[in-house]
């Protein structure tokens, strides 16, 4: 079993990435939200690992956190999910984000993936309910805070992940919420 990889990032090119370690290149599918985090090409870079061995083929997906892969790992585990489609749920929602869906069980947020359905949705909230990765995420997770409100306002006007982090990143930490999402869309709207 693979479990982590380190080296040069030899190439990116959404959803997959190549590494090069020591002049062998793993190709490794990754999702969003550790795409956006990967150094420069031809920086050094360390991602966790899954492995999935089939017939034909041998699959190999990276992470830029043991909390990502393990989330992966329980999607896999949901009947009718693979792992293009859990992909694309981490790229869709942070684990912080699809805990707090399955701990509401809120299957709202989670058919604007692409590729989920309101029936898939619901079968996800149920069979991920009370997994430990998602209730250790949910606590793990910084009470509620202005940058918060102005993230999900962002969210919910249209702005995609990546935009809305670093939005948030820029504003003061002590801003009124409304101040907060004034200077965000300003600086959205600049860039």
């Amino acid at each position: 079993m693979i479990g982590r990889i380190t080296g040069l990032l030899a190439a990116k090119q959404p959803p997959q990435v190549l590494v090069d370690v020591n002049g062998v290149g793993y190709e490794l599918d990754v999702p969003m939200s550790t795409f956006y985090n990967l150094p420069g090409i031809g920086e050094k870079v360390s991602l966790l690992t899954h492995l999935a061995i089939r017939e034909d083929v041998h699959l190999l997906y990276g992470f830029g956190s043991e909390t990502e892969r393990a989330a992966f790992r329980e999607l896999l585990k949901v009947s009718g999910i693979g792992a293009k489609t859990a992909l694309a749920v981490l790229s869709g929602l942070s684990v912080n984000d699809l805990a707090a869906a399955i701990a509401a069980q809120e299957s709202g947020r989670i058919v604007k993936v692409p590729g989920i359905g309101k029936k898939t949705a619901e079968r996800l909230l149920l069979e991920l309910k009370g997994k430990p990765v998602f209730a250790g995420a949910i606590a793990s997770a910084a009470p509620a805070s202005a940058s918060d409100d102005v993230r999900q306002a962002l969210l919910a006007l249209g702005y995609n992940e990546r935009e809305t982090n670093e939005a948030v990143r820029t504003l003061p930490a002590d801003l009124p919420v409304g101040e907060a999402i004034r200077q965000a869309l300003r600086s959205l709207s600049k860039g």
